[in-house]
């Protein structure tokens, strides 16, 4: 999943590139859209494998209950916000294919 988010990036961020018009510079001073975007997936990904790597240790018994509990929790609300970002992006992807030309 982390390579197809990567290669998502990358491809808006090239597709960016050559849309930019001469004489418009992007903005300066922090990270692009691309960046971001692939910052955050990298830690919902990560937020995750934490969940899944607690859950593990408490399956052999050398984790607490408490921090199964919330790096499950974490890893849960993680995965319905990444699933909600998805649906608005389908949502609007959607939307523009039904605008008129």
């Amino acid at each position: 999943m982390v390579t197809r988010i990567a290669d998502a990036v990358s491809a808006y961020a090239s597709a960016a590139a050559s849309a930019a018009k001469p004489g418009i510079s992007p903005p300066t001073g922090g990270p692009s859209f691309a960046e971001f975007v692939k910052g955050a997936a990298e830690g919902a990904v990560a937020r995750l494998d934490q969940g899944e790597q607690v859950s593990a240790q408490a399956a052999v018994g050398k984790a607490d209950l408490t921090d199964v509990v919330t790096a499950v929790s974490n890893a849960e609300v993680t995965l319905q916000t990444v699933v909600a970002v998805r649906d608005r992006v389908v949502q609007a992807y959607q939307e523009i294919l039904r605008m008129p030309i």
